[in-house]
């Protein structure tokens, strides 16, 4: 086992930006058009358990972590455009369109809130923890965290 994602959460926000611009060098009256976007957001929380370093003292029967993984925040968003409404002579160009949907991915990663994630993450890998640690406890051995991250008496 190499990597555990322990903590997984979807956000998704509707967002409508409006793009106002001269056409035939401002002869016409500003053209504005409008676009909305539909952004899909998975945030995960895992950690490379390869990174734990674990010591087994099995004189004393005892199991000791010495350092645990800081935590991988991954946030990966998908935008989709779902109404476009430009005119005949003012058309949403490819720089456009990109520049829209790039906005629209930082505000999906600035609303995540990575300190919530760690947080929840954390607990989540004690949890997991002690599910793997079940058979250390059934062969009575004490398990000490160095670390201070973990709550040994739950494990």
């Amino acid at each position: 086992m190499n990597k555990m994602v322990v903590v997984e959460q979807d956000f998704s926000s509707m967002q409508k930006t409006k793009v106002t611009s001269q056409i035939f060098g401002g002869l016409l009256p500003n053209m504005e058009k409008e676009i909305v976007t539909f952004t899909k957001t998975n945030a995960q929380v895992s950690y490379d358990l390869n990174k734990m370093k674990i010591d087994v003292d099995s004189v004393n029967k005892k199991l000791i972590i010495r350092e645990l993984p800081n935590a991988d925040i991954k946030i990966i968003p998908s935008v989709e455009i779902q109404n476009m409404d430009d005119s005949f002579f003012d058309r949403f160009n490819e720089n456009d369109l990109k520049k829209i949907q790039n906005n629209a991915k930082n505000n999906a990663v600035k609303t995540v809130n990575q300190n919530y994630l760690r947080d929840l993450g954390r607990k989540q890998l004690s949890e997991n923890l002690s599910q793997i640690f079940v058979l250390a406890k059934a062969l009575k051995y004490t398990i000490e965290d160095e670390t201070g991250q973990i709550d040994t008496t739950k494990l």
